[in-house]
């Protein structure tokens, strides 16, 4: 986990390799093509590209339209305007008509940093889940978001694709295949399962190796598709260690932890505890000290599986 890829540049390249493969595939963006990476597929294909300014909503119109025409158009901006603002267009204009619209969310969670709470969108998965005919992707790795953007240009109907702002470790090897609604299974273990998306999977990892010099084995799960949940691992893992804690970098409330429990709930209920964002708002800060003030770095993970086994 040495080299370090921040998952918005992987997507950036993923749309030029995909732009070369498919004429069909066109970009627009929200005046933010520096910051999404989308400004290199505007160089490679000027006239696929479509800055559509400070205007999300607009963005998004637009992409339905040319959905409807027969192109497969992914729309950039930032997850808190992707999902925020430009909701309404994407409730009624993409998802209730089903149309073949990709949105690529970049600076999604608390390591937007800096920015602070009005810029870190911590309810994003819990907006894009509720929706009917989305699908949700968020990517661990730089390999992960490639696999994510062929994979949402395969697929037939609306996608959102959750990416952030800092380099985080790659994990997967080039040839990784990215199956959408499939966890991927990076460890495995008796006493608990450690369930993480996006960039808290490289931490889940780490936590996992701290728990091993104390003589505790765990799973580690990479749930990359929030939707459709991949239920047959997460109750696989229930049963096979009793003990479950899930690890995003969003809010409690409507991701991955509320996915989990839900699925847990009906199908095979186990002790559980869920990391993430309290019922807040995020903080100005650098990714660094927000993911300690949250509890989101491996020892607080680590401290968090230790306590749900001595629950059990």
């Amino acid at each position: 986990m040495s080299k370090k890829i921040a998952t918005r540049a992987a997507y950036g390249e993923a749309l030029i390799q995909l732009g070369r493969e498919n004429p069909g595939v066109v970009v627009l963006d929200a005046d933010l093509s520096k910051s999404t990476m989308t400004a290199g597929f505007g160089k490679t294909f000027p006239e696929r590209f479509f800055n559509m300014g400070i205007a999300e909503q607009n963005m998004i119109g637009t992409a339905a339209g040319l959905a409807a025409a027969g192109k497969i158009p992914f729309c950039s901006t930032f997850a808190v305007f992707a999902a925020g603002r430009a909701f309404d267009q994407v409730r009624n204009s993409v998802a209730y008509s089903g149309l073949n619209v990709k949105i690529g969310a970049s600076h999604a969670g608390i390591t937007v940093g800096a920015d602070g709470g009005s810029h870190q969108s911590v309810e994003d998965i819990a907006l894009m889940r509720a929706l009917p005919n989305m699908t949700v992707f968020v990517p661990a790795d730089a390999v992960e978001t490639a696999g994510a953007v062929r994979a949402a240009a395969e697929l037939q109907g609306p996608v959102y694709i959750r990416l952030g702002r800092s380099p985080v470790p790659v994990l997967h090897e080039p040839g990784f295949k990215f199956e959408p609604g499939r966890a991927v299974v990076l460890r495995e273990g008796r006493d608990a399962a450690i369930l993480a998306t996006g960039i808290m999977v490289s931490a889940a990892l780490e936590a996992a190796e701290l728990l091993a010099a104390e003589g505790l084995e765990v799973d580690v799960l990479d749930i990359h598709t929030i939707k459709p949940l991949d239920v047959e691992a997460v109750v696989a893992a229930a049963k096979r260690t009793g003990a479950l804690v899930t690890v995003e970098e969003h809010s409690i409330i409507g991701g991955l932890g509320s996915a989990v429990a839900e699925a847990l709930v009906e199908n095979h209920p186990v002790l559980m505890k869920r990391l993430g964002v309290p019922d807040r708002f995020g903080e100005s800060g650098s990714p660094e000290e927000l993911l300690e003030y949250f509890r989101l770095t491996p020892k607080w993970i680590a401290a968090a599986v230790k306590e749900t086994v001595a629950r059990k």
